[in-house]
């Protein structure tokens, strides 16, 4: 099951390669390993993609990417992962981090009103920017950790299951 159901909504490898900013690995994109969805690269294309999803950096999936070619896994399921980070979720995983990292720092929390600006960037930096990347690290992570126990338990117990439903109609 976990292999068929990522295979339905895997996206094209084709059209990754002619990615406009995927282009940049060139002949990288080329490796088998990165296009073939198994027990191995499964699991580590999980814990990549949402290690880089909490990464509060503009085009993660340069990094999903990257991250996916050093460490020979599945490149389209670690980039599509990033996309849990969406302007519709990102708020709320964003502040998350926040409060996540001003507990882990033993600071209080920070009165804040987000603007859409360099300007306020900025100025927050000085004040919720370490808790905010402290927690985007943690939460990365360990986001990292368990999407790669979740995704290899998962696959070991569909291969058993199989096993088993194989024996019995024989």
């Amino acid at each position: 099951m976990p292999k068929k159901f990522i295979e339905k909504y895997m996206p094209n490898p084709e059209e990754l390669k002619n990615h406009k900013y995927l282009k940049v690995f060139g002949n990288l994109l080329h490796k088998p390993n990165l296009w073939a969805l198994n027990r191995k690269s499964a699991p580590g294309a999980f814990a990549i993609g949402l290690f880089a999803a909490w990464i509060p950096i503009p085009f993660q999936m340069i990094l999903a990417a990257a991250l996916a070619i050093f460490f020979n896994v599945n490149l389209p399921v670690s980039v599509a992962l990033v996309w849990l980070t969406n302007p519709v979720t990102m708020p709320f995983m964003f502040y998350a981090a926040y409060l996540l990292g001003a507990k882990i720092m033993g600071r209080p929390e920070q009165e804040f009103h987000f603007e859409a600006s360099w300007a306020w960037v900025e100025s927050s930096l000085s004040t919720i920017g370490l808790p905010f990347l402290v927690g985007c690290g943690v939460l990365a992570v360990i986001s990292a950790i368990v999407g790669y126990f979740v995704m290899s338990n998962l696959w070991k117990y569909n291969v058993l299951f199989k096993w088993n439903k194989r024996g019995k109609y024989k």
